[in-house]
Order: structure tokens, then C-alpha cells, then sequence
């Protein structure tokens, strides 16, 4: 069972558990001896996302620990994990005394798991934020299954899109032309004809990984009143995430033209739709990119950079100009973030702590940029 600390139990996975626990964290930042400089950002949020608790072998907030070192408890990967390592990477550099030319900040936000929106969205127009001076951040990415470490240096656009189709009513034992649930199927059978040739694109290309494509998927249909009666008006919600690379003028066009051909009376309105899609370049000349690289060559790791499926903070602080890379330290670990019996094996997460203390010395140590000269 879960307690404030088992014996013979690392501090920092002792730490780790009693943070699974609670809600929010008062950070402090450790001050560069260079003020000049911009500084370097972490963040992470500390809302997770609903459980079932029927469907875990554990309390998911109780942050248990099984004999074998797996911690189970909503957030180990979704991203309390990577929230108390920075913690503990800090306060382990602080303990030995070093210092760097580049203020470390550490942010905590909320609202993440629901689009950020009361969250990074807002922040990154407020002053608190542009005192921070932030000139590259780390934000969360995924575990790996194998033993390479993932790093994501863009993220698909989210566009939550509603057709809506308006048709003729009538009696349900009636042949009626020109109903709203024609047309909508027409728009419905275009998207997932779409679907299918970007899966097909996906599973064809060896090199491409699932970020690199366009995904979507049918999430909702909505009306009628009665199996009798055929509706005036139904709708068809789906969740498309757009590659980086996609022309986002086109694309909407496209979807402008499945409505037209559908007919009369279909439309479409976006639920959510980002359009600052941006890039953090890996490019070796990239003194960031360098720093970090470096750290994960020096330790004889394998990294394996890609675009990020869904969407995170990331965003937010890319679309402002700060360039993010997207890291939580989790190799030979299985996905499950926002599933079933999360967990995070110690060992993995003691291994991210010692990551975080080669990386963070050297991306705070990264020179003076030609722009602060």
C-alpha cells in the first residue's frame, strides 16, 4: 500500500508519489548568472484526465506500488512523472552547487487535458509570462515502447469540425427526396474515403510515423426525434488533426467542396481549429537542437525526433516564438497515458531524473544567440 515513504525507497520516488497525490506546486526558480540571456522554460500541468476506477487494479490516486517497482496512479505519464523530475533535477543541481548563464524557470499550469484554453493560451499573453524571457522550453512527449527516447519538435493542428445537414421531413414509411441524412452520409463517406487513403499513406511509408499524416476520426452524430420521423436537420462531428505540412487555406477548402457536392443545405463550423502551426528545428546548426542532442550522444541514448499526433502546450509557446521540444524520459515503457492502470516502472523514472540533470546544465549553458548579442 501506498505511504509517505516505503523503506529502502529513493526519495525522489517517494516524492513523486506524494505529488501524485495533491494538486499544485509552488516552484522556484533557479536564477542565471546572465541576464542578458533569455532563459530556459519547463513546463508541465498538473490536471489529468477522468478514471475508471472499475477498470483498475489500483486506487489510481493512491499512487501504489507494486513489488516489481511499477507505481500506478493517473498522471505517472501524463505528466506529473516529468513535473517532479524537474523538481528533483534542480533541486540535485542546486545541491551541488552550480550555477549557469541562463535563468531556469519552472511553470505548473492547468486546463491542459481540455485544450489549455484557461491555461498556456492565456499565460502566454499575460506580463508574467514575458518576464520570464523564455527562449526555448521542454514541454511533454510520449513514452517509447522500445529502448530509443521519442522527442517531438512539432504537433498536428486539432480542427473539430461540425457538418451540419438540413434536408425534408416527413413520415418515416416514406421514400422523401433530398433528406438530411443523404446528404450528410455523402459528407461522412468524403471524410472516411479521406481517412483511409492517409492510413493507407501512413502504413505504406516505413519512414513516416503517425504525426506526419492527417488523421480523423467521426466522433459524433446528432439527430432525429423519433425512429418515425425522418429529421430536418442532423449533424456529423469529427476530429481531424492536420499535419504540419498540410496548406491549411486548401484544406479548408476542401471540406468546403464535400459539403457543396453533398447538396443544398450542408454546412460546416469549427469546435476548435488552430492554424500557427510551427516547427522547432532539429537542424544540427541549431544551437538548442545541439545542446540538446548532445546531452543523449554523450550518453550513448537513442533519440528519435517526430511530430507529435494530438496537441499539447507546446503550441501555444511555439506560436509566440519560443521554439519547444516535447520530452518526458520514458523509454521500454508501454503508452498508456489517459488509460487504464497508468504506470511508470521507478527505475524509469529515476533514469529521467539523471537525464534531466545532463540536459538541463547544458541548455542553460547554450551561448549567447546572435539576437542577444
Amino acid at each position: 500500500m501506498a505511504s509517505e515513504g516505503l523503506e529502502g525507497e529513493h526519495p525522489s520516488v517517494t516524492l513523486f508519489r506524494q505529488y501524485l497525490r495533491i494538486r499544485t506546486v509552488q516552484p522556484e526558480p533557479d536564477y542565471g548568472t546572465n541576464p542578458r540571456l533569455s532563459s530556459l522554460l519547463l513546463n508541465s500541468h498538473t490536471d489529468v484526465v477522468p478514471v475508471f476506477k472499475e477498470h483498475w487494479s489500483h486506487d489510481p490516486f493512491e499512487a501504489f506500488k507494486d513489488a516489481e517497482g511499477y507505481i500506478y496512479a493517473r498522471g505517472t505519464q501524463d505528466m506529473k512523472c516529468v513535473s517532479i523530475q524537474y523538481l528533483e533535477a534542480v533541486r540535485r543541481l542546486k545541491a551541488e552547487g552550480h550555477h549557469f548563464p541562463r535563468t531556469i524557470h519552472m511553470t505548473f499550469v492547468p486546463d491542459e487535458e481540455v485544450g489549455g484554453h484557461q491555461g498556456m493560451e492565456l499565460f502566454v499573453q499575460r506580463p508574467e509570462f514575458q518576464a520570464l524571457r523564455a527562449g526555448f522550453a521542454l514541454d511533454e512527449g510520449l513514452a517509447n515502447p522500445a529502448d530509443a527516447f521519442t522527442v517531438f519538435y512539432s504537433e498536428r493542428s486539432p480542427w473539430w469540425v461540425r457538418v451540419t445537414s438540413i434536408g425534408k421531413p416527413g413520415h418515416g414509411s416514406r421514400f422523401i427526396e433530398d433528406t438530411a441524412a443523404e446528404k450528410l452520409h455523402k459528407v461522412v463517406s468524403s471524410i472516411l474515403a479521406f481517412r483511409e487513403k492517409e492510413r493507407q499513406r501512413l502504413q505504406s511509408n516505413p519512414h513516416l510515423k503517425e504525426g506526419a499524416v492527417t488523421s480523423v476520426n467521426l466522433t459524433k452524430l446528432e439527430g432525429g426525434v423519433a425512429c418515425n420521423v425522418v429529421p430536418a436537420t442532423m449533424s456529423a462531428s469529427f476530429d481531424f488533426r492536420v499535419a504540419p505540412d498540410v496548406d491549411l487555406k486548401a484544406f479548408e477548402e476542401q471540406l468546403q467542396g464535400w459539403c457543396q457536392a453533398a447538396g443544398e443545405g450542408v454546412t460546416f463550423e469549427f469546435i476548435q481549429k488552430w492554424t500557427e502551426s510551427r516547427v522547432t528545428s532539429t537542424n544540427d546548426s541549431d544551437p538548442w537542437w545541439a545542446a540538446f542532442s548532445g546531452v543523449f550522444k554523450d550518453m550513448n541514448l537513442t533519440l528519435e525526433p517526430e511530430i507529435f499526433p494530438a496537441a499539447t502546450d507546446s503550441r501555444y509557446l511555439r506560436a509566440v516564438g519560443v521554439p519547444a521540444l516535447g520530452f518526458s524520459p520514458m523509454n521500454c515503457t508501454p503508452v498508456l497515458l489517459h488509460d487504464h492502470d497508468e504506470r511508470l516502472h521507478e527505475a524509469v523514472f529515476l533514469r529521467g531524473v539523471d537525464i534531466y540533470t545532463r540536459l538541463l546544465p547544458a541548455l542553460a549553458s547554450v551561448p549567447a544567440l546572435p539576437s542577444e548579442s
